[in-house]
């Protein structure tokens, strides 16, 4: 049987500054060396020893010193993360797939917003770097690639997101935009609609995927005509475009298929303020499936993209790049489509449905 350790004096009583590993090894009677292996949960002491240990390093109110311990082996254990904009879920969730995957391979993270500006993504991206981290998580497509090639030569970066192209080193995970809008119009045009219009508030990569999308089944749909697209400039006074459509003109849209959820929610604000019906008179379908989609009546129908997924994945591809690939890794994920009561099949003059409706799916 181990022989029992006693606290000494020093852990008996309150002390005025920060104990150290010396302190727990003269309170434990132990050496320094003992009391890092307890404290990092390694072989080298017996199982009585490590928890006589840890209860005298609590009671001293001894805490490791991470970026002590960081010099010694190396390595932070820190990964970066840098998003574009804390109020857009989209980004929140793709941070919060990110935090998953790094608490279950005990990587601490530190998150730079940029508050969707430019320079100051650049400018945070800098900090990071400054704090040590071993790589970063970028989720924004908005950082210039030259930026990207020359901080790639410091530490790996994965971008969740769709570049305008793709830069030698950098990893990439994005959504199959041109999958998203399909499901849209096929979804529309399943309920009778013909007459679908696009709004749109971006010319980003992603942005213009969908849109490129759009336009290509619209026109193999209904040859001659030209897919009506509204924005990306002024989004406000488009807005208040369609609606006056809707309210005026025999033909106007029946359908809007939409950039994202918050251009959705903004388009269904001002048909609501305009007394126009939905989905009765208009059904819209928005895209990344967020928070939003619940909070507005009706409850929007949206592509969802799997924003969970994608952060694992990210942080996933950064523990290979850390491990020693080299390879780039382009990865894209299909979407989904979740139905709700945005969308509604087209109704006929005599206000028939032109179709039977769908099952609902939350």
């Amino acid at each position: 049987m181990p022989p029992k350790l006693t606290p000494s004096a020093p852990a008996r009583r309150r002390m005025d500054r920060q104990p150290t590993i010396h302190d727990v090894a003269e309170a434990a009677g132990v050496s320094k060396s003992a009391v890092s292996l307890a404290i990092r949960n390694q072989r080298g002491v017996s199982e009585a020893t490590r928890e006589r240990i840890l209860g005298i390093a609590q009671e001293l109110g001894y805490k490791s010193n991470v970026w002590a311990r960081s010099l010694v082996q190396g390595r932070t254990g820190l990964v970066g993360i840098l998003l574009q904009d804390l109020g857009n879920s989209y980004h929140r969730d793709v941070t919060a797939g990110v935090e998953d995957a790094a608490t279950e391979n005990d990587l601490r993270l530190v998150i730079g917003h940029g508050r969707r500006d430019t320079q100051r993504l650049q400018t945070e991206l800098d900090s990071l770097l400054a704090l040590g981290v071993e790589g970063v998580v970028i989720i924004s497509s908005w950082v210039p690639p030259q930026y990207l090639e020359r901080i790639n030569k410091r530490v790996p970066l994965v971008v969740v997101g769709r570049l305008p192209n793709h830069v030698p080193g950098v990893d990439t995970v994005a959504n199959r935009d041109e999958i998203g809008a399909r499901l849209a119009v096929e979804h529309l045009t399943s309920l009778g609609h013909t007459n679908i219009a696009h709004l749109t508030s971006s010319t980003r990569p992603a942005a213009m995927h969908r849109r490129a999308a759009f336009s290509e089944m619209m026109r193999a749909r209904l040859p001659g005509v030209e897919p009506q697209v509204e924005g990306p400039e002024q989004l406000e006074s488009a807005i208040k475009y369609l609606v006056f459509q809707i309210q005026q003109e025999k033909d106007a849209p029946t359908a809007v298929f939409t950039q994202n959820d918050r251009v959705a929610a903004d388009l269904v604000g001002a048909c609501l303020d305009a007394g126009v019906r939905l989905p009765e008179q208009l059904s819209i379908v928005g895209y990344d499936n967020s928070s939003i989609c619940r909070m507005l009546r009706p409850q929007l129908t949206s592509v969802d993209q799997p924003r969970i997924e994608m952060g694992r994945l990210a942080l996933e591809m950064l523990r290979e790049r850390l491990g020693g690939r080299m390879e780039d890794k382009h990865v894209t994920i299909a979407p989904e489509l979740v139905v709700r009561g945005s969308t509604q099949p087209l109704l006929e003059p005599d206000g028939e449905e032109r179709q039977r409706a769908p099952t609902m799916v939350d």
